[in-house]
């Protein structure tokens, strides 16, 4: 069991499984340790190896730029320990897990059909599911290579029941085996939680949702720990969602079933390739430009909670930030690629 210290700090933790990652290892360790995606394309999770070896998983990792790797510099998520090492790495309570993450074998009990390209996958675990509305999990397939993270889209709970919202990705190695083996009875491994874009109870303003695609998933469970919560009663939630068609819109029928639906959330929905006879009567238009037009001027009085793809975000995120002037700390999302 290597022992990895940080260097220049009285902190330490041991990567006590081979398969481990120093990031998850660290995490689970209870430190602070800086990360978003925890998949090797944000980089928010690089340090510098002082002492000791270790193995890259991915050494051209898009988190990873040429100055980086001409630095030296690794990713935490994508390597593991061969010795006792000493590494210089970005530590800071605010990354310390509220809930410490755990690697454990699931089984799929059901799945249903969202969109044309959107499937529930819903999961049970050997103990009580514990996780923040908002947080993702690394999920595991035999023979697939590395996990993928997928966010959770219902809440914690004794039954040990993980949900997700999964958007199939032509050619990705892991969703093509989710959709076309993956039946009920089937075993993956799930490690988690993870992830920083969580329910912020304590945060006094009214909550705004945008999400793209499979995106979805974390803004829900986002909207079913808002609803349920006693303590956030008295919040009010804006949720705008954005597909291409008419077909990738999803959601509403569970936003209704929460309690208070009705007097407490609005729900906008837009598409971007709108077509001559779809019947579509809605918003048109990017989602970030629908939600300008129709919350522009009052986005700072909101906690934004964000996801979907990287250019939705980037858009939605400088538009909040630069256009409306939303502090950043008011802005909440997780990195991926």
């Amino acid at each position: 069991m290597p022992t990895i210290h940080i260097h220049d700090s009285d902190l330490s933790f041991e990567q006590l499984e081979a398969h481990d990652t120093l990031l998850r290892a660290g995490l689970a360790a209870g430190l602070g340790l800086s990360y978003e995606c925890n998949s090797g394309g944000c980089g928010s999770c690089k340090f510098e190896l002082i002492e000791g070896e270790v193995e890259e998983l991915w050494p051209d990792a898009p988190g990873l730029t040429a100055r980086d790797i001409k630095k030296g510099r690794k990713l935490a998520c994508q390597c593991r320990a061969r010795s006792d090492l000493v590494i210089a790495m970005r530590t800071d309570d605010s990354f310390r897990p509220a809930i410490l993450p755990g690697r454990f074998q699931a089984s799929l009990e059901s799945r249903r059909e969202l969109t044309p390209d959107i499937t529930e996958f819903r999961f049970r675990g050997p103990a009580p599911a514990r996780f923040l509305p908002g947080q993702y999990a690394m999920l595991r397939l035999e023979g697939t290579g590395a996990p993928r993270a997928y966010s959770m889209s219902n809440l914690a709970n004794a039954e040990g029941v993980w949900e997700f919202w999964i958007r199939r990705k032509p050619g990705g190695q892991v969703t093509e085996s989710l959709f076309a083996t993956l039946q009920p009875g089937a075993r993956v491994v799930l490690d988690g939680p993870y992830g920083l874009a969580f329910l912020q109870t304590e945060a006094p303003r009214d909550v705004l949702c945008i999400a793209g695609g499979s995106g979805i998933s974390p803004v829900l469970s986002i909207a079913r720990g808002l609803l349920s919560d006693p303590t956030m009663a008295e919040r009010k939630l804006h949720f705008f969602f954005g597909g291409r068609t008419p077909a990738d819109i999803c959601g509403l029928t569970e936003l209704q079933a929460l309690p208070g639906f009705a007097e407490r959330v609005s729900f906008h929905a837009a598409i971007s390739e709108p077509r001559e006879g779809d019947g579509w009567n809605g918003a048109v238009g990017f989602i970030h430009e629908v939600l300008a037009k129709v919350l522009g001027g009052t986005l700072r009085d909101f906690e934004c909670y964000l996801a979907g793809p990287p250019p939705m975000v980037q858009a939605t995120t400088r538009m909040l930030l630069l256009e409306q002037g939303v502090p950043t700390e008011q802005v909440h999302f997780d990195r991926f690629f």
